[in-house]
């Protein structure tokens, strides 16, 4: 059976209002009780020993009658809901305002108020004295420095009970005040998490399912919201990078089916006299460029699966770049001359020395040189630039050629990517060329931008780190 987390929170409430319930009803009431049985006694007791040092010891001094002290104590009796007793040393009580005529005439059996212990008051039936609990205080009545007797108040602990129930109804309202508001936390609580964490539950197990075109609707300015929106975020990236193998799938399909098509059919046009045995020389060599075509192909899928390893070994050595540029340059001399393209080097120093991976630095001149060609326009230039700024050196292939769409731009990092104006121009590119340039360079730890206009030309840029000069000294 799944446990949620709602049926998980909404058992812990109802937990905590029947342990808020249990204990009100048990420590809660012992300590009111507690607390009410202790103060009244104290109460009581301060009247004990006012009476005590009042009208007791005037009553033993045979000043005042029975009657005058009797009146008196009978109404702070009535005031304190309880009975007063004067009683001499021996246990004879002398004084009982719960009797009509005051005197009680009975003697308390065993008495001794060494049975009060170190209080001044204690809870029983006072030597069977009263049907009920009662709370019995007393005070010594002192006169001529000799204890003549003692007053003993006796209150029943049912009006103690009565007044303790009234305040634990106080503490059983605040319980139920206090219940009701974990209630709206709990709706709050509702609304505000579990709703949206069984949206993500829910949006989480479609993404799973490779349902990436459903979103996740949680309008929140927290950390909820931010994680909808991260998903929702990473859903729209697997759609895109689905579709995106799907595309790569497809190129790659295209790509090698193309010419192992053309190969098939020559070889078959050979073999069965189609092609005259005149003829032949050319189609083999029809054949030998696409051959060349897809080995071309799959040596740019290698390497680029190499770069994407994460493990890719760099010969890191110090190297004049500007040297690499012009070495590059006249390896394009002979197309260059084809199409009357001529190079404009605007290169800092003679000399401008970085550190890098020499061979693979000259792959991405060759592939950015390469790709300035094809794409630039007859009796054009392209200029290439280095300076420096920051110890680092800037690389800059720029060409007046057709340019990119500026929704491709983005794009042409991708393996195989090719946009709609090159298709026709470039016959022979694998559209592996800036996904491997653009591995090198992050390889390297630098970064790599394009500049594009349609119809003007595009530019490349990319950093490297400058070399220590005493490196090269």
């Amino acid at each position: 059976m799944k446990h949620t987390i709602y049926a998980k929170l909404l058992a812990g409430y109802l937990l905590y209002g029947i342990i808020g319930a249990i204990l009100v009803a048990t420590f809660t009431y012992n300590l009111i009780y507690d607390f009410v049985q202790k103060k009244e006694a104290a109460n009581l007791y301060r009247e004990a020993t006012q009476i005590s040092s009042t009208y007791a010891v005037d009553y033993f001094s045979a000043s005042p009658s029975l009657q005058e002290v009797g009146k008196q104590l009978r109404t702070l009796s009535a005031y304190h809901s309880g009975e007063i007793w004067i009683v001499d040393t021996r246990g004879n009580v002398m004084l009982n305002t719960a009797k009509p005529d005051l005197t009680a005439g009975e003697t308390i059996p065993d008495f001794d108020l060494a049975h009060f212990g170190n209080r001044y008051y204690q809870t029983g039936n006072f030597y069977n004295s009263f049907s009920g609990e009662t709370l019995s205080v007393f005070s010594p009545i002192t006169a001529n420095y000799k204890v003549r007797g003692y007053v003993i108040i006796h209150k029943p602990l049912s009006n103690l009970i009565e007044y303790s129930n009234g305040l634990i109804t106080i503490s059983y309202q605040t319980l139920a005040l206090l219940f009701a508001t974990a209630f709206f936390v709990l709706l709050l609580f509702t609304r505000v998490i579990h709703l949206p964490l069984r949206k993500l539950a829910k949006g989480a197990g479609a993404y799973a399912a490779g349902e990436f075109d459903k979103k996740i609707d949680i309008q929140s300015n927290d950390e909820i919201g931010y994680l909808a929106g991260t998903l929702n975020y990473m859903a729209n990236e697997l759609n895109t990078l689905e579709d995106d193998q799907k595309k790569f799938v497809s190129n790659v399909s295209h790509d090698f089916r193309s010419p192992l098509t053309s190969i098939k059919g020559y070889v078959e046009a050979m073999l069965d006299g189609t092609i005259p045995l005149d003829m032949q020389e050319k189609y083999l060599n029809i054949i030998l460029f696409e051959t060349e075509r897809l080995n071309k192909l799959t040596t740019s899928l290698l390497e680029l699966n190499k770069y994407g390893a994460h493990g890719i070994m760099l010969d890191m050595t110090h190297f004049d770049i500007n040297g690499i540029i012009r070495k590059t340059v006249q390896t394009f001399e002979g197309i260059c001359t084809e199409k009357r393209i001529s190079f404009n080097l605007i290169l800092s120093g003679e000399k401008l020395y970085v550190c890098a991976d020499m061979g693979k630095i000259q792959q991405v001149l060759y592939n950015l040189i390469d790709n300035a060609i094809k794409f630039s326009h007859h009796d054009s230039s392209i200029s290439i630039e280095t300076t420096e700024k920051n110890e680092h050196v800037f690389v800059s292939v720029k060409d007046s050629g057709i340019g990119i769409p500026k929704d491709s731009i983005k794009k042409i990092w991708e393996r195989f990517y090719k946009t709609d104006l090159s298709r026709g121009k470039d016959k022979k590119g694998t559209g592996l060329g800036l996904s491997i340039t653009k591995e090198i360079i992050n390889a390297h730890g630098e970064n790599i931008n394009c500049i594009s206009t349609e119809g003007v030309g595009t530019e490349f840029i990319f950093t490297l780190p400058m070399a220590a000069k005493q490196s090269f000294l």
